[in-house]
């Protein structure tokens, strides 16, 4: 088994890597291999709502950042975690318009499987965000793992945040219950518990 996990931040080993590196140490003592993938600071586009993915079956048709290396690993993966710092009380920028085009021209390489967010930040807004992350597991029929409390951890550098004891154990606890998950999954497979069937697709608008 595998969890993807993505780092949101342009700070390649800054606190939102801090975050995902101690939960990467409980999976990996549970077995499960783990994948951090930075986004890095080369420019991420937004979504432009052209459609041309759900045409085409072949991811987004723009192919000059790391969006579409992410909807095909997604394929192999068991379980996700996205990782972001917070910004004026919001994800970054750059988070958002990866979350947008993986979810739009990859979403069935997500459903059904596990999903975690994890926000970091200085001293406020951490809830705020995390709230923002996990809109996008609960419209793609996505489990999303919590621990025992809120997802996140503070410090303004990385030795701050090995200095929030409280936050680094809320992280390996996800870890934890991301491996209870992995493994239920598993194990309901194995004993022929098959995914559910979804209704056909049924789109209101409010404007008629």
């Amino acid at each position: 088994m595998k969890v993807l996990m993505i780092n949101g931040s342009c700070n390649k080993n800054g606190c939102t890597y801090t975050a995902l590196s101690e939960i990467a140490k409980v999976l990996n003592e549970e077995n499960i291999e783990t994948e951090i993938i930075q986004t890095g600071n080369a420019p991420i586009r937004d979504c432009i709502g052209c459609g041309a993915c759900r045409k085409t079956g072949n991811g987004c048709v723009f192919k000059d950042d790391i969006v579409n290396e992410i909807i095909e690993k997604a394929k192999s993966a068991d379980g996700f975690i996205f990782g972001t710092p917070v910004y004026y009380a919001h994800p970054s920028g750059r988070i958002l318009s990866l979350l947008d085009r993986v979810f739009y021209a990859g979403g069935a390489n997500f459903a059904y499987k596990p999903g975690a967010a994890v926000t970091s930040a200085r001293r406020s807004g951490t809830t705020a965000s995390f709230d923002v992350l996990n809109k996008y597991f609960t419209i793609c029929n996505m489990p999303v793992i919590s621990s025992n409390y809120w997802n996140n951890v503070h410090g303004n550098t990385p030795d701050e945040v090995r200095q929030d004891l409280e936050g680094l154990q809320v992280m390996r606890n996800l870890g934890r219950n991301m491996a209870w998950i992995l493994k239920s999954i598993e194990a309901g497979k194995n004993a022929g518990i098959t995914m559910p069937v979804q209704e056909e697709r049924i789109y209101t608008n409010f404007v008629r």
